[in-house]
């Protein structure tokens, strides 16, 4: 298969798209209600939000919770699947967060790669660099390491001192200099702690960041772009949900494909426009 960061680069090449497309069918959008006659809603739902953002998409993320939850991990395999088929240039991440011992891990490793097929990976680096390398060995694929989160109670942890540095640095530095042999590992970035995203770029270089939080979270678009963008302008995926996706549910009417499709461009073209100003 194409390695992960070989098939995300020629996708930037070909789109200068910073914008990944967070599939989040969360349980209250009652896709029964709005797909009567489908037998796969969830399927379903997430081939149209996929046809209608594929064009400015540099990726797709699948959040795993919300099909786990509901039962519906066909759906989401079959999802996968459609991107494979139809839009193959475009890679995929599975958002599920995995990290257990060796042997574990191994299975979440299997789960991820070989069952579902995805490009990419988020993971959580608690349990340090033997947990780590069990998804790393798998050199074609990203492996995405959960590093200064977007969510308000993350400074708890991740702002803990280790010496000179902050966890999440901590975390960073080692995902730059001991964890990353095989090149495939990229960082979880908020992008509600925007200064976060430059001390780590100072840390790690041109490594690829992840970046949630735009929109319904409340992250500042410009200012994650400016501390995170690497002088080349990319180095970043900014990952947007809620806000695409729910352009298109309107109040008794039926789901609009239409806004999600305007949604998504209006995103990518803010994210065109801002970095193009900014190098």
């Amino acid at each position: 298969m194409v390695k992960f960061y070989e098939k995300l680069n020629v996708r930037f090449q070909s789109t200068r798209s910073l914008l990944c497309i967070g599939l989040d069918p969360y349980s209250r959008y009652n896709l029964k209600k709005n797909y009567p006659k489908s037998k796969q809603p969830y399927f379903d739902f997430c081939k149209d939000i996929i046809d209608a953002t594929a064009e400015f998409a540099c990726a797709f993320k699948f959040q795993f919770a919300f099909f786990g939850s509901q039962g519906v991990e066909e759906d989401l395999e079959h999802a996968i699947n459609y991107v494979q088929s139809k839009y193959s240039e475009i890679p995929i991440i599975l958002d599920s967060k995995r990290g257990d011992i060796g042997s574990t891990a191994t299975e979440y490793a299997k789960e991820a790669f070989i069952r579902y097929g995805a490009d990419a990976l988020t993971i959580n680096p608690y349990l340090g660099g033997d947990s780590i390398q069990v998804f790393t060995d798998y050199s074609d694929h990203g492996v995405i390491i959960l590093c200064r989160t977007s969510n308000p109670g993350s400074a708890q942890i991740q702002e803990l001192r280790c010496g000179d540095r902050m966890l999440f640095e901590h975390v960073a530095y080692l995902a730059a200099n001991q964890w990353n042999e095989n090149g495939n590992i990229a960082l979880v970035m908020g992008a509600t702690h925007p200064k976060a995203l430059s001390r780590v770029r100072k840390i790690v270089g041109d490594m690829l960041f992840l970046v949630p939080g735009i929109g319904a979270q409340g992250g500042n678009l410009r200012a994650a772009l400016e501390h995170g963008l690497t002088e080349q302008g990319n180095g970043l995926i900014v990952n947007v949900s809620r806000d695409i996706v729910e352009a298109g549910m309107k109040e008794n009417q039926e789901f609009d494909l239409q806004a999600v499709h305007d949604a998504a461009q209006h995103y990518f073209d803010r994210m065109q426009m801002t970095t193009s100003n900014l190098i």
